[in-house]
Parts: C-alpha cells; sequence; structure tokens
C-alpha cells in the first residue's frame, strides 16, 4: 500500500536536511548523552556500554528526525541537545 503523497516531504532540502540530522546530529547525541554519563560512572565501564547502547539510541534518533515537519527543526533540536549534554562534561572535565 503507497504512503499517502500529502505526508511525504515535498522539499528535496528537508528530505537531505532530515537524513543527515538523523545519521550525523543522532551520532553527536548518542556519544554527548555516554560522555554526559561518564561524569558519574566510571568511565571504562560507560564506554563498555556504549558499544551496546550506542547503536540502538543512534538508530532510535535517527528514526526521531524523521518525525520533525523541517529539517532545521530537526538539526535545531539536536545541536541544542548535544550542547545541553556537552557543556557540564567539558566544564567539570577541564
Amino acid at each position: 500500500m503507497p504512503a499517502n503523497k500529502k505526508y511525504l516531504t515535498s522539499s528535496a532540502l528537508h528530505r537531505i536536511l532530515k537524513i543527515s540530522a538523523g545519521l550525523i546530529g543522532g551520532y553527536v547525541i548518542t556519544i554527548a548523552v555516554h560522555l554526559f554519563l561518564s561524569l558519574w560512572f566510571d568511565k571504562n565501564i560507560i564506554m563498555i556500554t556504549m558499544s551496546f547502547s550506542g547503536f540502538i539510541l543512534w538508530a532510535l534518533l535517527l528514526l526521531l528526525a524523521f518525525l520533525f515537519r523541517n529539517g532545521w527543526n530537526a538539526w535545531g533540536t539536536y545541536l541544542l541537545i548535544a550542547l545541553f549534554l556537552l557543556i557540564p562534561f567539558y566544564w567539570f572535565n577541564f
């Protein structure tokens, strides 16, 4: 059964932005979450856990990028989330 045309993204730019936000932005958030968790837990345990939970989180973030109506909103949201997770990590480690 084909998808209804009114629910598909009509702009190629927004489609590319959503795909890149899901791939690159999802990866950045995945790394940021695990770095943020390393502030409270042992870094070795977090890095071992990241090899398993990292792929799951990245795949979820890849899919969530397609729920945004606008590709710019996806990128903005992903960058803000990454920024809020990375600021405490760099603040307490330097």
